[in-house]
């Protein structure tokens, strides 16, 4: 047998196929290494901060802590809006939660009724996980003790103390500074594009947003930036312990000063009684707004909680409106109180205030007859006279002389038909008519007619105003110098804000204010006045000029008869009036609106604006003096003759007592 024979290249074919096997997973098994290594060097060194973040994080949670909301005061620092403590019952939406039988032992601590179970298992349905739903709100010490006494026994259950807004003056600044709500599904949709803290704390059950005047305006200063608390919890969630020195404190949100002056407001509530209206007053001096009260009103500390759908229904549907501010959104025809700036545009268009229109009671033209308030007539009228008596036949006349064109410039001068920057919504313009605004308004009929100016000059027709115009209006005219514009805010986070008074020049000469001022101090202060007794302060020398008005809402009869007696509330006359004081030197002006009020306006709104003024005078520091300095006696000197004749008095006949 001969032996296998050996062939070498075959044999170093196989040694080189080895040697390339070897190094190509001699290789990968380096490479593999290497990435391994680079990758365990990545994660001890470049990204072990991030991890020992993530593992942290496994092992404690922060808890979203919404931020106390700021103060709201008036001018003098007295609170208009803050915040009380609120015991809480709160369920927090774990994994695997049993929400009916958490319900139900919850129902043998606390009082929790079918309307507040079916609420809260609806809101827990919604919300998103570990979410937290309020259960109830201001529970009683109690209350509060017991759910805490058996916290271990509720999972995902909390009683805290958090905070909720309160108005201590109820519903006095209701339609000024609004109120606090939770965040609608509206708010919730409207902040997707915001942050994520931002998204979280609307869902918050302790967070209000601002749904209303002020609170709303200013939600985003208000409100502050949210903190957290630190808490160290197990691998489902649940706390175990709380972390106090790892909690991150909130930052309340910006106090709010407003120039309004709380007892002011609060006494021109009262004075409204059951009345429908509003009273607005302004510093002449500087724009700032002392008071915006709208009657009725609403407590404001209810709507924080929530109204249940009656309760709504009859605010909203009471035909006094409390809903309404009246103040800026109500607008309503001036009635007589747009007298005297129809004066100033006669003025203005070169009307003669000597020049004197005799008044019967009555004026026919355009085929019917125009009548006077005053039966019988008020006889020859000049512009003063006119002003004191309120003559509508003066007026109608002089609006059918001059157009509704410089009436409307002068009026627009005056700060009618225009909005204001108060920093809150809900003003309305209104109308001041002009041949321009037909035009626009009446595509078919677009001429103004003479029979269009007539109702113009007293305040009726194409004209309609809010209380805020009519007391801008007031203060401007008071102040003789500057087109105020009225300020609403006095400060956000101690920062002053913009002051009325930096403004232009009044484009009106001071002679023709002049001239109104004087009719308007003979409405308040000439016995013969329209408004003489209901205006008389009773503060030594200080008093007060005025304007009276009444604005009809229906048709008259043709007998001229105004009488509300026997009609509904709904078809009764505004009654209305403005003034300002001290009359020599202004201070403090106002427009008060009864709406409805079925009365003239010296009858209605007259003695409510008496006893507003009263009370802004008596806290003015410099007119208290004035008001409280001795008045001086008369001295006497005898003549020396008398003096030496005069006998000297005895015992009987000096006053006894």
């Amino acid at each position: 047998m001969s032996e296998p024979s050996i062939f070498f290249f075959e044999v170093n074919e196989r040694q080189g196929v080895f040697h390339r096997r070897a190094f190509l997973l001699g290789g990968l098994t380096g490479g593999g290494l290497l990435a391994l290594g680079g990758r365990l060097a990545q994660l001890q060194l470049v990204e072990a901060q991030r991890y020992q973040k993530l593992s942290a994080g496994n092992q404690f949670n922060y808890r979203l802590v919404p931020p106390p909301r700021g103060l709201i005061l008036d001018r003098n620092g007295v609170s208009l809006a803050s915040n009380r403590p609120n015991f809480r019952l709160i369920i927090n939406k774990d994994k695997g939660l049993d929400a009916e039988a958490v319900i139900d032992n919850l129902a043998k601590l606390a009082p929790i009724d079918a309307a507040r179970r079916a609420r809260v298992l609806k809101e827990l349905d919604r919300a998103p996980r570990k979410a937290p739903v309020v259960v109830m709100e201001d529970l009683s010490w109690e209350e509060f003790s017991r759910v805490n006494i058996r916290a271990p026994e509720l999972s995902s259950v909390t009683a805290d103390m958090g905070e909720v807004r309160v108005y201590p003056f109820g519903g006095a600044f209701a339609h000024v500074i609004g109120y606090v709500a939770k965040a609608s599904d509206r708010d919730l949709k409207a902040a997707e594009g915001d942050s994520t803290q931002d998204q979280v704390l609307l869902h918050n059950p302790g967070f209000r947003i601002g749904k209303q005047g002020v609170e709303k305006a200013f939600d985003t200063a208000l409100r502050g930036r949210a903190g957290a608390t630190k808490t160290e919890v197990d691998a489902q969630g649940r706390v175990v312990r709380l972390d106090p020195a790892g909690d991150i404190p909130a930052t309340a949100g910006k106090e709010i000063r407003l120039t309004l002056d709380a007892d002011i407001q609060n006494r021109a509530l009262e004075v409204m009684g059951e009345e429908s209206g509003a009273i607005v007053m302004v510093d002449c001096r500087n724009g700032d707004l002392l008071c915006m009260a709208s009657a009725p009103s609403f407590d404001a500390n209810q709507l924080v909680k929530g109204l249940s759908g009656p309760e709504y229904r009859a605010l909203a549907e009471y035909e006094r409106k409390p809903l309404l501010d009246k103040t800026m959104t109500g607008v309503y025809p001036p009635g007589s109180t747009f007298k005297p700036t129809v004066a100033l545009a006669a003025l203005s268009a070169g009307v003669n205030p000597s020049e004197r229109v005799v008044c019967t009671g009555g004026w026919y033209f355009g085929g019917r007859t125009w009548h006077c308030h005053k039966k019988g007539g008020h006889g020859s009228q000049n512009m003063h006279d006119a002003i004191k008596n309120s003559c509508d036949v003066y007026f109608y006349q002089m609006a059918l002389r001059i157009g509704p064109d410089p009436i409307h410039t002068t009026a627009t001068a005056m700060g009618f038909g225009q909005t204001f920057d108060l920093g809150i919504p809900g003003q309305r313009k209104g109308l001041v008519g002009s041949r321009d605004w037909k035009k626009k308004a009446f595509k078919k009929d677009p001429t103004w007619h003479p029979g269009d100016s007539v109702p113009y000059g007293i305040g009726q027709g194409y004209i309609n105003v809010n209380a805020l115009q009519l007391a801008v209006m007031c203060a401007r005219l008071a102040n003789g110098k500057r087109a105020l514009n009225p300020r609403l805010v006095k400060s956000i986070g101690g920062i002053d804000q913009p002051h009325g008074d930096a403004v232009a020049d009044l484009p009106i000469p001071a002679e023709h204010l002049a001239i109104v001022r004087d009719g308007m101090a003979a409405v308040a202060n000439d016995p013969t006045g329209g408004a003489y007794k209901q205006s008389q302060l009773g503060l030594a020398d200080v008093l007060m000029a005025g304007k009276t008005g009444t604005a009809q809402v229906r048709q008259y009869s043709q007998t001229g008869s105004r009488s509300n007696q026997g009609i509904p509330w709904r078809l009764k006359d505004h009654n209305l009036f403005i003034a300002f004081a001290p009359y020599d030197n202004p201070r403090y002006a106002m427009s008060v609106l009864v709406e409805h009020g079925g009365l003239f306006g010296s009858s209605a709104a007259a003695p409510r604006a008496r006893e507003v003024m009263r009370v802004a005078l008596l806290k003015d520091p410099e007119i208290r003096a004035r008001i409280e300095q001795p008045t001086a006696l008369p001295s006497f000197e005898p003549e020396e003759n008398e003096a030496a004749e005069a006998p000297t008095p005895t015992e009987g006949d000096l006053p006894q007592g």
